[in-house]
């Protein structure tokens, strides 16, 4: 058998081949061998997993790039919708959303060609947001549109009747004159593409906690399939909602299943739909579509937010918690004015500003109350209360 053929290695001593090594260090020699293969493969492996996780990373760099470059595109043209007149109105609080309480104003425009509303211009939704960094919390402020107050150089009247008579310039002039707030930005919502919105990020879902059947409004079907329709339908606990329901569930002003349902549960529920949407935004899902959607998301909307801003905000709305989060409502006492309702604001509704600033401890609406103001803590979820009327 050829040496090199045998199984055992073989040592020869002496004065030219030098002295058998020790058993032990065969061993090792052995030994090493064996975990050469071993470590190569680990090092193989390892640079093979740090490729993959680069890849990735700059596979993610890229795709964020390229979706806020057509996400800047679509912010830009809000931007060009918002007139000088509103702009004039703002304050701007000169610092960082990510590090400075701020307060923003959302409008919620009624263009609805159905209905009959065809010229209607009023406010049809009014809600104050603001930021609070600091304390990881968001607080909303909803304003019911029926609330009497005075429109600067117009007299008394309906609050919302101030976009009809000088638009979103005057609307943020009220709104500051009766809150005594300062507004750093505002937001314009057109509700005849808002459900355009809602289904570019694949709808939103929210919690009903009390079942509602509409009035017959903006019926979506053909006129002989109306006449019978019984109005929209709204079942209990978690319901998903396409831009269409949507933008119904928020408007919803009569619920038949509920005669103590008003307009302040139908401002809680804005306030639902509008927290769902600044969720979903802000989401992975929304994230890996904004090369293709993101475009297309701010089409309802006019606003001055840059797209710096409208980032910083997403990033503030990541942190807040909504178990944190702080509702709050104006109101005061149903009364008639010129033959129409009205809301006839108290003294109550300055402790709910201090309230929604972070000024003082939160206070819900009295029990009982359909019309008073007030503020609770967590989600905003519409309750069902004792009417006053």
């Amino acid at each position: 058998m050829a040496e090199e053929d045998k199984p055992y290695t073989v040592y020869r001593g002496g004065r030219d081949r030098g002295s058998v090594p020790a058993p032990d260090e065969v061993a090792a020699e052995r030994g090493a061998g064996r975990e050469q293969k071993p470590r190569r493969r680990r090092l193989r492996i390892g640079l093979l997993a740090g490729g993959l996780l680069l890849g990735l990373v700059l596979f993610l760099i890229g795709w964020g790039i390229a979706g806020f470059v057509v996400f800047q595109g679509g912010v830009k043209d809000a931007a060009s919708r918002v007139d000088a007149a509103t702009k004039g109105e703002l304050s701007g609080n000169g610092g960082a959303l990510f590090s400075h309480p701020t307060t923003i104003l959302l409008i919620g425009t009624d263009h609805s060609d159905t209905g009959g509303r065809g010229g209607d211009r009023h406010a049809d939704s009014m809600l104050l947001v603001r930021t609070d960094p600091k304390h990881h919390r968001i607080a909303y402020l909803s304003i019911p549109r029926d609330l009497y107050v005075e429109i600067p150089a117009h007299g008394r009247s309906k609050i919302n009747a101030a976009y009809q008579i000088g638009g979103a310039g005057l609307q943020l002039r009220t709104i500051k004159q009766f809150t005594g707030l300062e507004i750093d930005h505002v937001a314009l919502v057109d509700f005849g593409s808002f459900r355009d919105l809602i289904d570019a990020i694949g709808g939103v879902a929210v919690h009903n906690p009390t079942a509602i059947l509409s009035n017959r409004f903006d019926c979506p079907y053909t006129a002989a399939r109306c006449a019978a329709w019984k109005g929209w339908s709204f079942g209990t606990g978690t319901i998903q909602l396409d831009g269409r329901r949507a933008l119904a569930y928020s408007r919803v002003r009569e619920n038949r299943l509920d005669a103590a349902d008003n307009d302040f549960t139908r401002g809680a529920r804005q306030q639902q739909v509008v927290n769902a949407v600044g969720a979903k935004l802000a989401s992975a899902s929304t994230f890996f579509r904004l090369p293709f959607v993101g475009g297309s998301l701010l089409k309802p909307l006019a606003s001055d937010l840059s797209a710096w801003d409208i980032l910083q905000l997403g990033w503030v709305r990541l942190r807040s918690s909504s178990g944190n989060a702080l509702h709050c409502r104006l109101g005061g006492d149903p009364s008639t004015a010129g033959g129409a309702s009205v809301i006839l604001p108290g003294e109550a509704n300055r402790a709910t500003v201090l309230m929604f600033m972070g000024q003082s401890a939160p206070q819900p609406p009295p029990p009982g109350s359909a019309y008073q103001p007030g503020c609770t803590i967590g989600t905003a979820k519409p309750a069902t209360t004792t009417s006053t009327k």
